[in-house]
C-alpha cells in the first residue's frame, strides 16, 4: 500500500509498505482511507514547529474511512460503514480517563501526531474510535475532527442563547467555534487581523458580525462593543495561540464572563490580574474533543444544522502532497481546508 512519510521537516516521501495483515486483535477494525484533511498540526510538523513531535512520522488524523473488516467482538461498526476517526488514544485508564476526560488523559497518544497516523491506504484501529454515519460523505467525515475542536470549546464554555460570543482567530478552529456558538443560539462575532479571512467568514460562515483587530487595544475593544450595543461579550474563545491575543481577552470579556483558550502558545504568557479579579472571570483551556462531540457533530451535519460546504477550498490526490504543501503555508493561497483524496 502507498504510504506518505514525513522523514524530517520539509521532506515527504511516498513509499510502498506492506498492507496490514487481516488478522485482528479483539476490538479492532481494519479500515480503508478515503479522505485526509490537512490540519494546522500537520503544517507545524512540516515546518518543524510542532512541540513534542518526532520524525519520521506518518501524519493524518482528520480522516474519512471505510470499514473493511472487524474482529468478532466488535459491535459498534459493520463492514462497509463510512466513519470518522476519533484520534485520541489513551494508553492507560488513568484518573482523567476514568472520569470521562478521554481528551486529556495523562498518557494520551494522538493518532498522526504522537504515533503514526492515516496518511496510508489501510490501517488497523480499535473500533471504539470509529464514528459511523449512514448519510455523510467521506469529505464530511474527514471534517468532523476539525469541527470537534471548536465544538468542544463551545461546549466547555456552556454557550447558550443568552450569551454573546467573540471568537478570535479566523482559521478552521475559530470558524468551527463560530458555527457551534451560533447553533447554540448566541450572537457570535469573529475577530481577526486578516480582513480577507473575515470577509470569508461573513460570506460563507454567515457570522453575526466581524471585527478587524486594531493595533491599539482600546480601539479593538471599542469595535467589539459596537457589535453588542456597547457591551462586551459574555464569552471569548481565543483560537490564535498568540500570547498577546490571549492576554488581551481579559479586557475584551464582560464581567462574570468566560474565556476559553483553544490555541496553544508553546511557552509562558501573563495577563493583567486586576481585570481577572475585578471582573470575576472564568478562564479555561480546551484540548482536543470527546466522543460525545463527534456524535453531536455528525448528527448536526446530518440534520443540516452545520454547513460543511464552505470548508474544503483545496483538494489534491494523496500521492501529490509534496507538490502542494509549501503553497498551503502561504496566506495568499487562501487555504481554509485542504483535503487529500485516495478514491
Amino acid at each position: 500500500m502507498k504510504t506518505i512519510i514525513l522523514n524530517k521537516p520539509g521532506e515527504f516521501e511516498v513509499s510502498e509498505m506492506e498492507r496490514p495483515q487481516e488478522t485482528l486483535n479483539a476490538g479492532e477494525a481494519l479500515v480503508k482511507v478515503h479522505r485526509i484533511g490537512i490540519c494546522g498540526t500537520d503544517l507545524h510538523a512540516y515546518t518543524g514547529k510542532q512541540p513534542f513531535f518526532t520524525y519520521p512520522r506518518i501524519l493524518g488524523h482528520e480522516l474519512g474511512v471505510e470499514v473493511i473488516k472487524i474482529a468478532d467482538d466488535v459491535t459498534n461498526v459493520e463492514v462497509g460503514d463510512k466513519c470518522s476517526v476519533e484520534p485520541y488514544f489513551n494508553k492507560t485508564q488513568d484518573h482523567a480517563v476514568e472520569r470521562g476526560f478521554t481528551n486529556c488523559g495523562e498518557n494520551i497518544s494522538v493518532f498522526g501526531v504522537h504515533e503514526d497516523g492515516g496518511m496510508r491506504e489501510y490501517f488497523k484501529i480499535p473500533a471504539q474510535y470509529l464514528h459511523v454515519s449512514k448519510k455523510l460523505s467521506y469529505d464530511q467525515l474527514a471534517l468532523v475532527e476539525t469541527l470537534s475542536i471548536g465544538c468542544h470549546a463551545v461546549n466547555r464554555a456552556r454557550v447558550n442563547a443568552d450569551d454573546t460570543v467573540v471568537v478570535i482567530g479566523a482559521g478552521p478552529i475559530g470558524m468551527g467555534a463560530c458555527q457551534f456558538a451560533m447553533a447554540a443560539g448566541a450572537k457570535t462575532v469573529m475577530m481577526d487581523i486578516n480582513q480577507s479571512r473575515l470577509d470569508f467568514c461573513d460570506k460563507h460562515i454567515k457570522v453575526d458580525g466581524t471585527v478587524e483587530v486594531h493595533q491599539e487595544v482600546a480601539e479593538t475593544e471599542k469595535r467589539i462593543r459596537a457589535q453588542f450595543d456597547g457591551n462586551l461579550p459574555t464569552v471569548v474563545i481565543d483560537a490564535t495561540g498568540n500570547k498577546h491575543s490571549m492576554a488581551n481577552t481579559l479586557q475584551f470579556t464582560a464581567a462574570a464572563g468566560r474565556i476559553v483558550f483553544v490555541g496553544l502558545f508553546p511557552g509562558d504568557f501573563s495577563f493583567h490580574d486586576p481585570y481577572f479579579h475585578k471582573k470575576e472571570l472564568t478562564i479555561m483551556a480546551s484540548r482536543n474533543s470527546l466522543p460525545s462531540d463527534f456524535d453531536q457533530i455528525i448528527e448536526m451535519i446530518e440534520n443540516n444544522q452545520i454547513d460543511t460546504n464552505p470548508w474544503i477550498t483545496h483538494k489534491v490526490l494523496f500521492t501529490e502532497i509534496a507538490g502542494h504543501f509549501d503553497s498551503w503555508l502561504k496566506p495568499e493561497t487562501g487555504v481554509i481546508k485542504a483535503m487529500l483524496t485516495l478514491s
